[in-house]
């Protein structure tokens, strides 16, 4: 028997009125109010006193539970005033909430597990839960395990109240319901409780989320539209305001009840509305950390809701999520879209979480909002290992297509000059791995299907991802249908306010160097690829390859630069490049020797069962062709040759494809090989081939024709040449032959047109008059840049039927149509040289060895000298060290001085002065950053310094070898280092 009650019980049960008035004190059910301001003013004045008063009143709300779960109504009241209590003491006892916490969630659980349906109750229940998360800093649920543990329940009753499917007529209660849920769960989202602790923030988020997407997803897109402008326009939230905006002391909590009296019921839109904005606030107030943890979640709740196939609400969720998150953080969201393909890359079918994702991908990419701090190369090396991965368990995999549209998008966000080279010289590198390597799967016998559908993914890619980054959209016009294949049936968009619309970018332009390692696909042994690959490329032509020298207009005539471009000097440089070669021009050359290698040879595709060439081997020997320009990060220390480094640290060795490219290589030695003198029936092109070689060498000729015409014609020239057959060939040769003609003829044509040579264009238009029974060139089919098409099917020659069955024709004598273009004033103008130059170029001899040699020929010092860096036109005597390379050259910053002189008298010339001692090295002067033939029969081998032995005493040679590198002593003529000063005589 209690002789006394405590204090803390009487403050409390004087709060309450009398068990008689208990009943009727609703619809209110408050405390009395003097009572209730001497319960917190105790409360708050003694907060050793907190905890016992949450004691007392968690075992209130037991036992009210209790009752009220049988119908008692005074129970009812007296849980109601409790919980009013509670909130009372939460908002006046702010500074020692921790104190309350406990007891004040373990009240919030046992009501919600007992009187869930009780929407009342419930809405009281939210008023303090919102009031507890308004002044807490969080840190007490991670200290205190229990707490968590109640705290996550209570959660999860109020997400489960938030999407509660009441039954009701009008659905004014489900309605209710849902936004009592809803606007505890905004009070959730607002709460330090949330994002204080890495390690409670995730079951949070996946409780809060599942919540909120049920709402996102279930709607029209029209709806969820005007609730985000409508949320955009007005920020502010309708429960907690001030959330954040002041110190905890100072905030206030927002009341929550279930009806007012007056109002009309809430509507579908209200609950929708509350919902974007718990999720927008959300998605605002996590860090880069917890965004990946917010996605991971998102994740989850869209596979527990089944709404993967909705796509519409998955693309608008991708992107309101990348416009809502803190700027820098916003790249959480494409990076976690990708690595969650990357967990379900190998599905053996495409499901709809599958389109889903690759759908969000382009969706953010392509959306305005800007990406800082996005790993594009770790993006796009992710992508193409899913493409592969795809590709190797179903080449006709349904996820492709969606995969080739995320590289491409990729492409719309540049954050520095070299981006996009950078990227396709990452896409280059795994296309090469592929053409020669091929792609491993669960099925052997698809081996080829798996790796032509590969390269085509990877070359539809890299096509869109170039066309992105000049902000063009993937539709055709009127430069992707070849215009010079007669009867085409493909209808070309001609008109210029039709085309897609594009804006300057200042990316750098893919190089040379990058694309050389794709031109033997114009040699692949699948049409399909060929077919792909000859497309990219003329759209290359057209739109990335360096013009300098040339210019057309829109309808590919060649026309005059202005004065100022057109000066003597200007003029003087470009012919200069023009002839000699750069980049592009290198390009062209391995271009028209793969298509010379097309038309004639019999033997196409890669040879997998072929062992290397003897030449080569897996030793550090071989050597490394790159993808890409050189860059810096090889000029941080001196090229040596083989054997310098015994850890292995050469580029060869380093390089991740050189069991590949030494594949290229003997490949293209052996399509070398297969390349006949005379054209015969044996080729193996089809008219489809023929039909793109013309395209290719049309888009050359009309894209970059002074670089085409030195280039081209003496591989035009010699294609004739290969079609002088004896009078007995039989009929099979003749109707290869006959096309051969047709499409020497129509290149013809496209020339004359483009150097505005009518005597030419009357030439080829006649002997097109003779050629017009079959077989002749087919028309193509409709190319759409970086959409993965199906595979196309080749046309090939029609059967023989009898003798005779070739109709006679007359063909472009090459020798007249040659000699009418270079005494075309035009191109005299353009290329510099005068008729008897040009008919000397154009008419030498050419062949494919050649012209691979000119592909990879680097420009000799001379040229260097006159236009390579400053550090060679200031230190020419280093031009004298053996080891010629250019990175050690430009690492070099030590010259020849008194002190070498000296050095050289006493015998100590090689340890005293790195510059003169001669270290055996590999001069990477003579060696191509693709693919090189002459360290195979076709070419010279690579030139390595052979190595001197240090004098240990002072010989006359190594004197008057520092003389010279000074500058003093004689100076024969051939030599390219002059004195420094005069001689005296």
């Amino acid at each position: 028997m209690h002789l006394f009650t405590p204090n803390h019980v009487s403050l409390i049960a004087a709060c309450y009125p009398s068990s008689s008035a208990l009943a009727s004190s609703g619809p209110e059910y408050r405390p009395n109010a003097q009572d209730l301001s001497k319960l917190t003013y105790y409360a708050a004045n003694r907060p050793g006193k907190i905890n016992k008063l949450g004691g007392e009143l968690e075992k209130r709300v037991k036992a009210g539970c209790h009752k009220a779960q049988y119908g008692n109504v005074r129970a009812r009241a007296s849980l109601l005033i409790t919980l009013s209590v509670l909130r009372a003491l939460a908002v006046e006892c702010r500074r020692d909430i921790s104190l309350l916490s406990p007891a004040l969630v373990a009240c919030l659980k046992v009501t919600l597990d007992s009187l869930s349906s009780d929407l009342e109750v419930v809405a009281r229940a939210a008023s303090v839960f919102t009031a507890w998360c308004t002044f807490t800093d969080g840190h007490v649920i991670e200290a205190d395990s229990h707490l968590a543990r109640d705290y996550l329940t209570v959660l999860r009753r109020f997400a489960q109240l938030s999407t509660a499917d009441v039954k009701s007529v009008d659905h004014e209660l489900r309605n209710r319901t849902r936004l009592v849920g809803l606007a505890a769960l905004t009070g959730a989202v607002n709460s330090e409780a949330l994002y204080c602790s890495s390690n409670q923030y995730k079951p949070q988020a996946s409780i809060i989320s599942r919540a909120l997407l049920f709402h996102a997803m279930n709607a029209d897109l029209s709806a969820l539209d005007e609730c985000a402008e409508a949320i955009k326009s007005n920020a502010t939230s309708i429960y907690l305001a001030e959330f954040r905006s002041r110190p905890v002391i100072e905030r206030r909590a927002a009341s929550i009840h279930a009806h007012v009296d007056g109002e009309s019921g809430p509507s579908s839109s209200d609950v929708l509305n509350t919902s974007l904005r718990a999720l927008q606030h959300m998605v605002q107030h996590s860090n880069g950390a917890q965004m990946t943890l917010l996605m991971q979640a998102t994740f989850e709740s869209l596979g527990d809701l089944k709404v993967w196939e909705k796509l519409d609400q998955c693309r608008w969720l991708a992107q309101k999520a990348c416009e809502w998150a803190q700027y820098q953080y916003r790249y959480a969201v494409p990076t976690r879209l990708v690595e969650q393909l990357l967990l379900i890359q190998d599905s053996s079918i495409c499901t709809a979480q599958h389109r889903a994702l690759a759908t969000m991908v382009p969706t953010v990419f392509t959306s305005p909002v800007p990406l800082v701090n996005l790993s594009t190369s770790d993006i796009i090396s992710n992508l193409i290992t899913l493409v592969l991965r795809r590709v190797s368990i179903d080449p006709q995999d349904a996820l492709l297509p969606l995969l080739v549209e995320c590289i491409s998008s990729l492409g719309t966000h540049i954050y520095y000059s070299d981006q996009i080279q950078d990227l396709a010289g990452e896409l280059v590198s795994r296309l090469v791995t592929v053409e020669m390597q091929g792609v491993t799967g669960r099925d052997k016998e698809h081996g080829d299907r798996r790796r032509s559908q590969a390269i085509r993914c990877l070359l539809a890619g890299l096509l869109g991802l170039m066309r992105a980054a000049d902000g063009s959209q993937v539709v055709s016009d009127d430069k992707n249908i070849p215009q010079n294949t007669p009867s085409s049936s493909v209808p070309q968009n001609n008109d210029p306010s039709q085309r897609p619309p594009s804006h300057l970018s200042r990316r750098t332009r893919v190089s040379g160097e990058v694309w050389h390692e794709t031109l033997s696909l114009l040699c692949d042994g699948d049409y399909s690829v060929r077919n792909d690959y000859a497309h990219t490329l003329v759209d290359y032509l057209r739109k990335e390859i360096p013009k300098r020298g040339d210019t057309t207009d829109e309808n590919g005539v060649r026309r005059s630069r202005p004065l100022v471009e057109g000066s003597p000097t200007h003029q003087a440089n470009s012919i200069g490049i023009l002839l000699y070669g750069d980049s592009a021009t290198r390009s062209l050359h391995a271009t028209h020797a793969y298509l010379f290698i097309l038309a004639t040879t019999s033997s196409l595709g890669i040879s997998f069962n072929s062992t290397p060439s003897p030449a080569y081997s897996t030793s550090g020997d071989i050597p490394s062709i790159g993808v890409t320009a050189p860059t810096p990060q090889n000029e941080s220390g001196p090229v040596h040759g083989h054997g310098a480094d015994p850890h292995g640290s050469s580029p060869a060795r380093k390089s991740p494809g050189l069991l590949a490219r030494t594949r290229k290589i003997s490949n293209a030695q052996r399509l070398l090989e297969s390349v006949p003198e005379k054209v015969s029936a044996a080729a193996s092109a089809s008219l489809s081939d023929y039909a793109l070689i013309l395209y290719v060498l049309s888009a050359i000729h009309e894209e970059v024709p002074t670089r085409g015409l030195l280039v081209g014609l003496p591989m035009l020239m010699a294609l004739h040449e290969t079609t002088e057959v004896e009078d007995g060939t039989n009929e099979a040769s003749k109707q290869r032959i006959k096309v051969i003609h047709e499409l020497l003829a129509r290149v013809w044509l496209v020339l004359g047109r483009v150097w505005e040579c009518t005597d030419l264009v009357d030439l080829a238009e006649k002997a097109l008059l003779t050629m017009k029974a079959a077989p002749t060139l087919p028309s193509l089919p409709e190319f759409i840049p970086g959409v993965l098409r199906p595979a196309q099917t080749e046309v090939r020659f029609p059967p023989i039927e009898a003798e005779g069955a070739v109709e006679p024709w007359s063909n472009v004598n090459a020798e007249e149509a040659l000699a009418m273009l270079v005494s075309s004033k035009s191109v005299q103008e353009a290329t510099g040289l005068d008729r008897q130059g040009l008919l000397r170029r154009c008419s030498a001899k050419w062949t494919v060895d050649m012209a691979l040699r000119d592909s990879a020929d680097r420009p000799n010092n001379h040229r260097m000298m006159e236009g390579g860096s400053p550090l060679l036109k200031l230190s020419p005597a280093l031009m004298a060290i053996e080891n010629l390379s250019l990175q050690s050259l430009t690492r070099s910053v030590r010259g020849v001085g008194v002190t070498d002189l000296r050095d050289a008298l006493e015998g100590r010339a090689g340890a005293s002065n790195p510059a003169l001692v001669r270290r055996p090295s590999v001069s990477t002067l003579e060696c191509s950053p693709s693919l090189d033939l002459r360290s195979s029969p076709l070419g010279l081998t690579r030139s390595r310094s052979r190595p001197k032995k240090r004098a240990v005493t002072s010989s006359a040679g190594e004197v008057r070898d520092v003389l010279n590198r000074l500058g003093i002593g004689k100076q024969n003529g051939s030599s390219l280092l002059k004195a420094s000063f005069q001689s005296p005589i």
